[in-house]
């Protein structure tokens, strides 16, 4: 029998941390203390059943998907479905390239399904759900990699925004990349499609057979991995300004593919300290010191936790 979720709140403000398995969000919800705790309460009781759910069509969640064919029962697994959808008939995906963002969805929905709230966000590993009530915004930050927490810029996303979903990837983080994009960040109307997009998008950025970059098979690192032997990339070495360059444009132009198709409203993109952006600016946004901005910039992401301390929450 496995251990029960974790459930409990943050000592460094109202903040409820969920963990199962390789699950971990930080939630926060803004609004009246009785609503806050409703919708914590409703996040806890969904979350109890996720990991379960996901891993009773785990088989089906890590096969290639396929133009037209639905197969998944699970609320959580139709959301991954539906995001890599767009991408099955161009290119490798399993559904499992949308998970975190999907999770992050699902809760917010639970959340604020029957609570008013200002606002309030589901971070999932830097894979974020965000809910914003009419005039209510968020100020958020971008970091230049998905394991770190060095940013570049700052940007506000407001009601009046389409944006409700952001999402990171890179070969950095914790899912293998076929690319060599330090960091990918993608906006959309939904996390789940801001999750898949971004995998796309980071992995376009790349330079095949250049000698600084180490790539391995994928299942020679995660022998479980839904990438099987496909090749992903292990290490990035120095790489001189031009190549950086190449790499970035490639990763745009896919970028600027998505957003003429509706698919996702902005993106920037990080390689060894140059940013490229895609998309037009619709929040505002102040560089930090020592940012390189190229253009302005949509917006960005929350930053994940990396230290949890002890609390507790009665879901």
């Amino acid at each position: 029998m496995r251990e029960a979720p974790i459930v409990r709140l943050l000592p460094d403000g109202p903040r409820l941390h969920l963990h199962d398995g390789p699950i971990d969000l930080i939630v926060q919800a803004f609004g009246e203390r009785t609503q806050i705790e409703a919708a914590y309460r409703a996040g806890a009781r969904r979350f109890a059943a996720v990991l379960d759910e996901l891993c009773a069509e785990l088989p089906l969640l890590r096969t290639a998907a396929r133009p037209g064919v639905t197969l998944l029962q699970g609320a959580i697994a139709r959301r991954m479905e539906a995001a890599v959808a767009p991408f099955a008939g161009r290119c490798f995906i399993t559904p499992m390239a949308a998970v975190a963002g999907a999770v992050a969805e699902e809760i917010l929905e639970a959340m604020i399904a029957d609570t008013p709230l200002k606002r309030a966000y589901v971070n999932n590993g830097g894979d974020i759900a965000l809910f914003l009530a009419p005039e209510e915004k968020f100020r958020v930050g971008m970091v230049e990699r998905p394991d770190g927490f060095s940013l570049f810029g700052t940007a506000t996303i407001s009601a009046a925004d389409p944006v409700r979903g952001i999402a990171t990837s890179g070969w950095h983080g914790r899912s293998f990349s076929l690319g060599i994009a330090d960091a990918v960040t993608v906006l959309a109307d939904r996390a789940s499609f801001a999750d898949a997009a971004a995998t796309i998008v980071a992995n376009a950025v790349d330079l095949p057979g250049h000698p600084a970059i180490d790539r391995v098979p994928a299942n020679s690192i995660q022998p479980d991995t839904d990438l099987g032997d496909r090749i992903v990339t292990r290490a990035v070495g120095h790489l001189p300004v031009r190549d950086a360059a190449e790499a970035l444009t490639r990763g745009v132009s896919v970028a600027e593919e998505l957003i003429a198709g509706g698919l996702i409203r902005a993106a920037a993109l990080c390689l060894q300290g140059q940013t490229r952006v895609a998309g037009i600016a619709a929040t505002a946004v102040e560089s930090l010191p020592g940012a390189a901005l190229t253009a302005p910039l949509d917006t960005t992401i929350l930053q994940p936790a990396k230290t949890l301390l002890p609390g507790s929450f009665r879901a």
